[in-house]
């Protein structure tokens, strides 16, 4: 790709041994409060086992006191716990991920505690399942050049209850998407919907994968002459022109890099006149270890290139050009 995006070197080296290490001194002693109250906490309860199988057949009504005792110490010391944990992962935020961020920009701005919207998920119609529970974190706002962007973590999840063959209930949480969500001006005003999806049919069933295509798409099958984006990616569109006339030959092929280059499920969808991309991931992202290495080099890399993902998908698909203008 002629345009492909050269980022400015960073020495992530230096970032780490300069403005990181010196404060895991601080964070280890953070994290060891923590450490302690769990410590307290497993030995409480393994005293209070201890008792119960020891004391249960007594008949004594004396033995509620030492294990309502034990209970109400164990509640305490979780109360504790909890508190402690807050404030690892708070220095952890501070002292670690927000230096990494404003490595990258220190004009973005950067919220702990912060997520994508609701309503902006929902809008981006991506994942169209209701969902039950919707939590997210590490919320990055701010422009590149002429574009504004937000990305976070969001993890969504619907709740399956279901009932045995004896009348007992189960309950479980089903993930809907775990991952980055990212969403940005396109500087032009969709009068359809364009959707982007891994391409799990085909690549799995073949042609009979691509019937299935046609009747399981939030919208009409759009049939695009890109082999390489193809092999990645189905499109459903309400509008083929309007599909065909956002997806250009520099975009596909910046779809199929950003795909390639954080190696998950990537989906987009053109709504509106936004972007929203939503990158699959199986783990949490920016929290603190509790036990190990608290962040070494590799892990300040890792955060690094996840945080970048804003540039990488603006620039790739080239929204700074402005080569439309908004209705």
């Amino acid at each position: 790709m002629d345009n492909a995006y050269n980022p400015r070197e960073v020495n992530l080296g230096a970032l780490y041994n300069e403005k990181i290490e010196p404060h895991l001194v601080e964070l280890k002693g953070e994290r060891r409060k923590y450490q302690q109250e769990l410590f307290r906490i497993v030995l409480s309860v393994i005293g209070l086992v201890i008792f119960i199988l020891m004391y249960s057949k007594s008949g004594s009504g004396l033995f509620l006191v030492p294990v309502i005792g034990a209970i109400a110490l164990i509640i305490v010391f979780g109360i504790k716990a909890s508190r402690k944990m807050k404030s690892y992962r708070s220095a952890f935020k501070e002292k670690v991920v927000v230096r990494i961020v404003k490595t990258i920009n220190p004009d973005w701005s950067y919220h702990a505690d912060g997520m994508i919207s609701e309503s902006v998920y929902r809008t981006s119609d991506i994942f169209r399942r209701s969902f039950d529970k919707y939590r997210g974190d590490d919320l990055v706002r701010g422009t590149l050049d002429k574009t504004d962007f937000e990305c976070s973590e969001l993890h969504t999840q619907y709740r399956e209850v279901t009932t045995d063959s004896k009348g007992r209930t189960r309950t479980r949480w089903v993930t809907i998407f775990k991952g980055l969500f990212f969403h940005a001006d396109f500087n032009k005003e969709f009068h359809g919907k364009t959707y982007v999806s891994p391409d799990f049919a085909e690549r799995f069933l073949g042609r009979i994968g691509r019937k299935f295509q046609k009747i399981s798409g939030p919208a009409p099958l759009v049939v695009l002459e890109n082999v390489e984006f193809e092999k990645e990616f189905v499109v459903h569109a309400t509008d083929q022109i309007e599909a065909r006339y956002i997806l250009t030959p520099t975009i596909m092929e910046a779809m199929v890099n950003i795909r390639r280059k954080y190696n998950c499920n990537v989906h987009f969808s053109f709504i509106g006149s936004r972007v929203y991309c939503a990158l699959s991931m199986r783990k949490d992202l920016f929290e603190p270890k509790l036990f190990g290495s608290i962040v070494d080099l590799h892990e300040i890399e890792n955060m690094y290139h996840l945080f970048r993902v804003n540039e990488v998908i603006i620039h790739e698909l080239n929204l700074n050009t402005r080569i439309w203008t908004k209705d």
